[in-house]
Parts: structure tokens; C-alpha cells; sequence
């Protein structure tokens, strides 16, 4: 298995690869989704005003071209609750995501998952801001509006390094050392630092506010009650397929970013039973915390992140006008 990342890309190459996902961003939203993302974000209301003169940046798709070339100046239809869309996301960030039993670990794909979704709402003209929370603190940046300010925080999200694979303090093993079992069992992490208290103040109600976490079996923060009756909650996550089932034929070694050492996957009876009994409390947490089941994306590393936001609009947006 290669090793995990340890330093963040250039500020130049974050630039130069989310350009390259801009490009496939624009392509779904024009060809595919259409109207269907803010749909889905209940962005806007679709009752028609009034025609309005259209302005650098507004939908051409609502230009009304028999007003336009009456008045020989463009003009577009306004709609009742036309509103502007504010995304907030939450990047949960843990030594976890660093796990990735083929090239791509999770937390490359998570990341890769939470640009495009800030992709989206620059496209779409929206505010896009975002917390990321690493077990050493956080970091703050206010939502903004506009391809350049978005791309900009889209990129130093991106190149955020990741979290220490060692707890502070802690005596690493040495090479070939063995722990007890006792004592690799109380081996935590940290939760990462989330200012849950600062995020029901950052952006206004009904805003899009999108978890982005590995999600470990655990209780709803603090709180968490009043953040969804605020806005609309959502949780992404990004699975490897060997946390969905174990890797099954010869024995493998792999490294473990929570114990920090280096674990033999035989396919026992108790690793799996062990294995079935995490999967099944990891499913129900993430289950607590977003019980409507078109608030959760769930990706695999292997799986086009960028399909998988399309599936995912495209399933509320059926939903919502079935309702």
C-alpha cells in the first residue's frame, strides 16, 4: 500500500487541478443538471414576478426574448423567493482519512468531493464559504461569492496538510515492538476541533450546511439539534472498499493511522465478526445524525465523485417535485 501524504501540494498545482474540474463542473451543470442543483437546494422559488434587466452574471437561461427585443436591451424574468444560495462546508479532518488500500486515500477523495462541491456553487453564483476542523484546531473562511474569491478558498482547502500521523505526547513503538492488547485498544485520537457554536452564526438560516467526515460510530455533538432546524444538514463521506467488506484471499498487511502500527488482515472469524460489528454502529450513527436518507452521500474511493453529486441531485430533485 503506498504511504500516506504527509505534505500539501503547491498552491499553483491546487489552482491547475481544480481548473480541470471546473471544466467538468460547467459541463454537468449545462448539460446535465440543468436547473436541478438549485431544485434540489431549494434555492429558489419558481413563481414568476416580473422581468428585470438583466445584469452581468445573471442566468441567460431567464433572459424573456421577446421583452429583449422589444426593447432592444436585454431583459429576464425574476422569480418570487429568488434568493441567493449560501454553502457552508464543514471538512472534518482525521488521521483516518489517510487510509487507502489502493493509490487514492480518503481523504484525497474527500477533498477532491468537497472542491467540486464549491466548484458547483461558483458555477451556479452562490456564496461558498467553509470550517476545516483538525484535532489541532480549525480554520475559518467566510462565505464568499464569485469564481476567483471561491477558487481561492477552494484551493487553500485543498492544500491544507494533513493531520500528524502520532498523538502528541505519546511514545511511538519501536520497530518489531509489540503492544498489549489492552493498551493499543485505549489508542484515540482526539475528535477534531469543531466550533459548532460559531457555525450556527456563520451563515443565514435555510443556508447548505455540508459535514464532510469520515464519520466514526459516536454521538451528535452538542447542539447539533439546533444546526438542522437552522439549515438544511447534510453528510458526505468517501469509503474504501475495505471498510465496506474485508479484503478476502492471502493474508495482508496494512498500516493503521489510529493505532499507529502496522496490522495483519488474515480474514479471521473474529476480525470480521469485529469488522461487521463497527461497519453496523458506523452506519447507524451516520443514520442519527442525517435521518433522511437524501441528506447522505456515501462515495467509494474507486467511484467518480462528480457522478455521484449528479445521482445525488438528481434524487432529491425527483423527491421534491414527486412531493
Amino acid at each position: 500500500m503506498p504511504a500516506p501524504t504527509s505534505t500539501a501540494a503547491s498552491p499553483q498545482s491546487q489552482l491547475a487541478l481544480l481548473r480541470r474540474l471546473e471544466w467538468r463542473v460547467r459541463h454537468a451543470v449545462e448539460n446535465v443538471l440543468s436547473g436541478e442543483y438549485r431544485s434540489a437546494f431549494r434555492g429558489r422559488g419558481m413563481e414568476f414576478d416580473q422581468v428585470v434587466k438583466y445584469e452581468f452574471g445573471d442566468d441567460v437561461r431567464d433572459i424573456d426574448w421577446n421583452v429583449t427585443a422589444r426593447l432592444g436591451e436585454p431583459y429576464r424574468k425574476k422569480f418570487v423567493e429568488e434568493r441567493e444560495v449560501t454553502l457552508l462546508l464543514v471538512f472534518e479532518d482525521s488521521p483516518s482519512l489517510q487510509f487507502g488500500s489502493s493509490s487514492l486515500s480518503k481523504r484525497e477523495a474527500l477533498l477532491e468531493l468537497a472542491g467540486l462541491v464549491m466548484l458547483l456553487g461558483a458555477v451556479n453564483r452562490d456564496r461558498v464559504g467553509y470550517v476545516y476542523a483538525a484535532p489541532d484546531g480549525y480554520q475559518v473562511r467566510e462565505p464568499v461569492r464569485g469564481r476567483g474569491p471561491i477558487l481561492h478558498a477552494a484551493s487553500t482547502l485543498l492544500g491544507v496538510p494533513p493531520p500528524p500521523l502520532h498523538e502528541t505526547g505519546e511514545r511511538k513503538p519501536e520497530t518489531g515492538e509489540k503492544e498489549p492488547a489492552d493498551r493499543l485498544a485505549e489508542i484515540r485520537y482526539p475528535q477534531s476541533e469543531i466550533p459548532w457554536r460559531l457555525l450556527a452564526r456563520s451563515a443565514p438560516k435555510h443556508s447548505i450546511l455540508i459535514w464532510l467526515s469520515d464519520f466514526p460510530p459516536r454521538e451528535a455533538p452538542e447542539g447539533w439539534g439546533v444546526l438542522q432546524r437552522r439549515y438544511q444538514t447534510m453528510g458526505f463521506r468517501v469509503d474504501d472498499p475495505w471498510e465496506r467488506a474485508l479484503p478476502a484471499g492471502d493474508t495482508l498487511v496494512a498500516y493503521d493511522p489510529l493505532a499507529r502500527r502496522l496490522v495483519t488482515l488474515d480474514g479471521t472469524a473474529a476480525q470480521r465478526a469485529g469488522h461487521a460489528d463497527w461497519v453496523k454502529r458506523r452506519e447507524a450513527g451516520f443514520r442519527d445524525l442525517f435521518p433522511d436518507s437524501l441528506s447522505r452521500l456515501v462515495v467509494g474511493t474507486r467511484e467518480p465523485r462528480l457522478d455521484a453529486l449528479v445521482r445525488f441531485f438528481h434524487a432529491r430533485m425527483k423527491t421534491r417535485t414527486r412531493g
